[in-house]
């Protein structure tokens, strides 16, 4: 197995400077990484804590140790990696980091390279990435290596009777701090005990954006204290579902705001032209009497969360095929949230399911329904919305644990 993972990742170096010819993110991986060494090189003989998220959801997962880090302990520098273009393009400028780049790929070359160039007083990886060739030479060097926010399934390859080679790398972590009691069944039947129940910490870091400054002037004119639909992360699939609402059931006085995913030109203006109600973007609200406006398309990225906190309904998009986004952010403010049904790989979501925080849809006429549901029944709306704020509330302390365990360390 250790032969054919090397193989692969060779094969793979190989490929990619083809596939990149054709494919802009592959590009963006492929470029990217040329820049990684380079850039970790000011942290040699540095004090050095490494985090690494795979993408944009871990690095949130990442962030509230990263901010208790900076204020507790500021003279350790600190590396963020990212395996995805779509979190390294997005947070490549974050600046409690002092290095953000690229993570290499895991050859055995690329693994002793980077661990002898950073050589870090602490290694974090978050959630679930876990490169064996890295993890080895962590090891090795007997580099304190923790989980944390972990998610452990019992179809990952550390618990096939063949997954022998995985199974050794995670030897290389002093501590597992996870989500579940589950995943911490699931280690426990390879024969790790080095695991504590921590949860997540992304419901720290989303109990903190009750106590910022969330107003947007031209949010709260749009709104006119109306009943608003607030729509975040949205792909083609989720803005189809909202347009053939807005368009044919919408009311009068319900107003509806989306900030699509996708935000390139062609895909903005195409969502435009499909709603029948007077719509405006953020990009071209200068001189608008957003009063006058049903429907406002945030075209940029960086205000969502704030966003929210006008919301009477949220509507998170990804659910539907392409990969559920945060729904802790809305529901942190206490309101209705409504996904698709592609949610069994986020545990939030399956939770708040269950309970009746979120609501799932599946279809057209299930979107239809429910938002008018909610539209009709204040009492329903308030009742739903109190339940996610009350999981939220439940499930906070997860950065204190850890951070408890990270002061030994250093």
């Amino acid at each position: 197995m250790k032969v054919l993972y090397n193989l692969a990742v060779f094969i793979t170096s190989l490929l990619m400077p083809f596939i990149a010819l054709f494919n802009k993110k592959i590009k963006l991986f492929v470029n990217g990484r040329k820049e990684t060494f380079s850039k970790i090189a000011p942290l040699k003989n540095e004090k050095t804590i490494w985090f690494h998220a795979a993408s944009l959801g871990e690095f949130e997962q990442a962030r509230p140790i990263i901010e208790e880090l900076k204020i507790n302990h500021p003279t350790y520098k600190i590396l963020v990696t990212f395996f995805s273009p779509s979190g390294y393009e997005i947070r490549k400028n974050y600046n409690l980091a002092d290095v953000i780049c690229y993570l290499p790929l895991d050859s055995k070359f690329n693994a002793r390279k980077f661990i002898k160039e950073v050589n870090p007083t602490l290694a974090i990886f978050i959630k679930y990435e876990f490169w064996p060739n890295l993890l080895n030479e962590l090891k090795s060097k007997e580099i304190p290596t923790i989980l944390v926010s972990g998610i452990l399934r019992e179809k990952q390859l550390f618990f096939k009777s063949y997954g022998g080679f995985m199974r050794r790398s995670l030897q290389a972590f002093h501590h597992f701090f996870v989500q579940d009691d589950n995943s911490k069944k699931l280690l426990a039947s390879i024969n790790f005990k080095n695991v504590t129940v921590a949860g997540d910490t992304r419901f720290d870091r989303v109990s903190k954006i009750l106590n910022q400054d969330n107003s947007l002037d031209f949010i709260n004119q749009f709104k006119d204290r109306k009943y608003t639909v607030v729509a975040g992360s949205t792909w083609k699939e989720d803005e189809e579902l909202l347009v053939n609402y807005i368009n044919n059931k919408a009311s009068k006085d319900e107003k509806f705001i989306i900030a699509p995913h996708n935000i390139k030109d062609e895909a903005i203006l195409a969502l435009q032209k499909s709603i029948n109600k007077k719509t405006v973007l953020f990009s071209a609200k200068a001189d608008k009497n957003l009063v006058e406006y049903q429907v406002f398309i945030i075209d940029t990225i960086g205000i969502l969360t704030k966003i929210y906190a006008v919301a009477d309904v949220a509507y998170v998009g990804g659910g539907l095929k392409t990969g559920l986004h945060n729904i802790l952010e809305p529901a942190t403010f206490g309101i209705p949230v409504v996904i698709g049904n592609k949610y069994d790989k986020f545990k939030e979501a399956v939770d708040l399911v269950k309970i009746g925080g979120c609501i799932s849809i599946k279809n057209q006429v299930e979107f239809t329904e429910n938002l008018m549901s909610l539209k009709k029944d204040e009492n329903f709306r308030k009742l739903t919305g109190i339940i996610n704020k009350k999981y939220i509330e439940d499930h906070l302390g997860a950065t204190n644990l850890i951070m408890n365990y990270i002061k030994q360390k250093l």
